[in-house]
C-alpha cells in the first residue's frame, strides 16, 4: 500500500516539478486545460481545473511519450480508478471519499502471455 502512496505522491510531484515550465492554459467547456510540456517538447501532464480546484482526468507521461499515469479528481479531491504503468506492471487504484479502498496489481509479462 506504501507503494501506491509513493506513485500518487510521484503524480502529485509531477505536477509541483511541471509549474516550474509554464504550462498552456485553454478554456475548454468551463474549465481550464492545463498542459505542461518537457524540455523536449513533448507533454509531460494534462488535466484539468474546475473553480481553482483539479477536476477529471489527468494524464501524466514519461519523456518518451508514454502514458504513466491516469488520475481522477472530483472537486479537488481524488476520486475514482487511478492507473500507474511501469516497465513491469499495471496498478490500479481505488479512491472513495479520497482514501485508498482498492489496490490491484498486474504483471505486464502476464498480461502478455494471455493474448
Amino acid at each position: 500500500m506504501k507503494r501506491y502512496i509513493a506513485m500518487a505522491a510521484l503524480l502529485i510531484g509531477g505536477l509541483a516539478t511541471a509549474q516550474q515550465n509554464k504550462p498552456v492554459l485553454e478554456e475548454v467547456n468551463g474549465m481550464v486545460k492545463v498542459t505542461y510540456y518537457y524540455e523536449n517538447g513533448k507533454v509531460q501532464q494534462e488535466g484539468f481545473y474546475k473553480d481553482g480546484k483539479l477536476e477529471g482526468k489527468w494524464i501524466s507521461y514519461d519523456e518518451n511519450g508514454n502514458k504513466i499515469a491516469i488520475a481522477e479528481y472530483t472537486d479537488g479531491n481524488k476520486t475514482g480508478k487511478w492507473f500507474f504503468w511501469t516497465d513491469k506492471n499495471l496498478s490500479e487504484v481505488d479512491y472513495t471519499q479520497g482514501a485508498i479502498a482498492e489496490v490491484k496489481v498486474w504483471n505486464r509479462e502476464a498480461l502478455a502471455g494471455k493474448n
